[in-house]
């Protein structure tokens, strides 16, 4: 892939946008409104969004069933995930967000140089408030709710959907993300660079090789504000 970069598209939570109000948090104090200890922690329910993402139509749909089949895998009454599951989504506010540190300014930089877009697995209800709560559609050309408009990242379907809506091939066009398992395997099965975001040093994970050289980024950065330099440029 030498073709110089037309296109950049980029994933949404965590790497352009997160909430205010943390997961973490939010979920804890759910818990505490019902009366009960935690029963699981909020990694649980990162690991398990994809499975229901896939299962779904919304995202108190998916948050419902996710939370009450994480109680029943610890032996709980399933309605208790799902009464957790209603605190949750009547304090949640989707568009209480705001970008991550660095990523206004690089897309607003990028905006003059690149096409743009966003591939998320986020569901698009949720999705759709965030992007318009932050403006991020004054600069994404095109929104891919990938597990709605396409399957779930790491598929390639929403990779290609979003550069045949800009126009760009693969080979001339690259994907930010924070996810090992579904924007850089995603990417790079799709035929896109890749650039793992991985504040902490490593990402959702650290490739075990398992996955071959679709688990490996093409660039890592530690900062988005990295990327004022883009690191596929050369310069």
């Amino acid at each position: 892939m030498t073709d110089a970069i037309r296109a950049v598209l980029f994933d949404l939570d965590d790497t352009l946008l997160r909430y205010r109000r943390s997961s973490a948090a939010l979920l804890e104090e759910s818990f505490e409104a019902v009366g009960v200890e935690p029963v699981f922690p909020v990694e649980a329910y990162y690991d398990q969004f994809r499975r229901f993402a896939d299962e779904t139509d919304s995202v108190a749909e998916l948050r419902r069933e996710c939370f009450a089949a994480l109680c029943a895998d610890r032996g709980r009454d399933p309605d208790l995930g799902r009464r957790v599951a209603a605190v949750y989504a009547d304090e949640r506010d989707h568009r209480d967000v705001e970008w991550v540190a660095g990523a206004h300014e690089v897309v607003d930089s990028f905006s003059e140089r690149y096409r743009l877009g966003v591939v998320t697995n986020s569901p698009a209800d949720s999705a759709r408030r965030k992007i318009d709560a932050a403006g991020v559609d004054d600069y994404a050309e095109t929104v891919v709710f990938a597990g709605h408009d396409t399957p779930a990242k790491p598929a390639a379907e929403p990779f290609h959907r979003a550069l045949d809506a800009l126009g760009v091939d693969p080979g001339s066009a690259v994907h930010v993300g924070d996810s090992i398992r579904s924007d850089v395997a995603g990417a790079n099965a799709a035929g896109l660079r890749s650039v793992l975001y991985a504040p902490d040093g490593t990402g959702d994970g650290v490739a075990d090789g398992s996955g071959g050289d679709r688990d490996v980024p093409d660039h890592r950065v530690a900062a988005l504000s990295e990327l004022r330099s883009p690191p596929w440029s050369g310069s």
